[in-house]
């Protein structure tokens, strides 16, 4: 089961205030509306962006990828239903949008429309250009998938764009510290892997190659610091800043090359989901340095059990391979603990979105 942090007095008081307002609301009931989802058109170079949102329309069972989804595609919206805000959810390295469908619903369920942009290089059509490449671009697609639900006249009346949530996870946790404020540079990514390549190996490498021992692991190891050498060579700091963004959650964030300076007060409030078993993006060197670091920051959730994959819900069937090796769930991790971190997460976002207690259930 993950367990909540109190870090310091100020961190304590904003979740005491988040947990009350779950635990009053949890005793009342909702009817929720059906789960509806659209392709609203690219702007620019980017792919089409993927919303989920309150309608009155009848669901039905849906193909997307290797998952059966219940939903209403294309049906209109029930604005009635929607509580006028819009978070945007940013996924992981060769990620899409049903991988985190069921923290959709949630969203969905208290009355949020929930939009995905498909990073481009990065996402599981084409899984490219992983990495800080994608870490520059991420951002932005960010802020113009903001744009494309403002420019759709069915959507647009009825949302606040100037009180905007972001989630994301994994990379999409890099893009969302980006969003709260921090600043990064591909420089300090690189001096993190000089020190630490051997200890957060799949963080430096990805997926190219698996970690060995004796002299192939040697030899592994020179080639990937001296390709990393070579490609990241560059002190710029990378910023963005998009005023619409007013609160941020991160999941089991990269987060190995952000100033902490940049994130030790973040603009907007910021949250974590942390996994104590994460290999790909070993803690100490990603969220928890961060928090660490952070003087404002809460902790929604340690799920100490879970591995790096344990925010995908619903999980990918069928990986293998070292994939499978960092993504699945460690032994032990029990996966009916996510709905009450996808509560958690609801929660956050109706105390800073809207200011109003949550109506989510939240397991004891």
């Amino acid at each position: 089961m993950f367990t909540l942090f109190y870090v310091s007095r100020r961190r304590a008081s904003a979740l005491s205030a988040l947990l009350a307002s779950v635990a009053l609301a949890a005793s009342t009931s909702i009817a929720h509306a059906a789960v509806g989802q659209i392709k609203l058109a690219a702007l620019g170079d980017d792919a089409s962006v993927t919303l989920f949102y309150p309608t009155d329309a009848t669901e039905q069972k849906v193909q997307r990828g290797p998952f059966e989804l219940s939903l209403a595609v294309d049906a209109p919206p029930a604005t009635a239903r929607s509580n006028g805000r819009l978070v945007v959810i940013s996924h992981g390295s060769g990620g899409n949008a049903w991988v985190h469908a069921d923290l959709a619903r949630a969203l969905v369920n208290e009355g949020f429309v929930v939009a995905f942009p498909l990073h481009r290089g990065d996402n599981s059509a084409d899984p490219g250009k992983p990495g800080p490449d994608s870490w520059k671009q991420r951002p932005a697609e960010v802020s113009r998938a903001i744009d494309a639900v403002a420019k759709d006249p069915r959507f647009a009346p009825g949302i606040d764009f100037s009180r905007v949530g972001m989630y994301g996870m994994s990379a999409g946790g890099h893009t969302a510290l980006s969003m709260a404020g921090g600043a990064w540079s591909p420089g300090n990514f690189r001096r993190h892997c000089e020190a630490h390549i051997d200890e957060d190996f799949a963080t430096c490498v990805g997926l190219i190659v698996r970690q060995s021992s004796g002299w192939v692991g040697a030899l592994k190891r020179w080639v990937a610091l001296a390709v990393i050498r070579s490609r990241f060579d560059d002190d710029t700091l990378h910023t963005h800043h998009d005023p619409r963004v007013a609160a941020v959650v991160a999941g089991v964030p990269a987060a190995s090359d952000f100033e902490l300076s940049s994130l030790a007060n973040p603009r907007v409030p910021l949250a974590f989901v942390t996994a104590g078993r994460d290999a790909w993006l070993v803690p100490k060197f990603h969220s928890e340095r961060v928090l660490a670091a952070c003087t404002t920051c809460i902790r929604l959730a340690d799920m100490r059990s879970a591995g790096h994959g344990a925010l995908l819900s619903p999980f990918p069937p069928g990986i293998s391979g070292l994939l499978a090796d960092l993504l699945n769930d460690p032994p032990g991790f029990d996966r009916s603990q996510l709905p009450a971190v996808d509560a958690r997460i609801v929660g956050f976002f109706r105390q800073h979105l809207i200011g109003a207690p949550a109506s989510a259930a939240v397991a004891p």
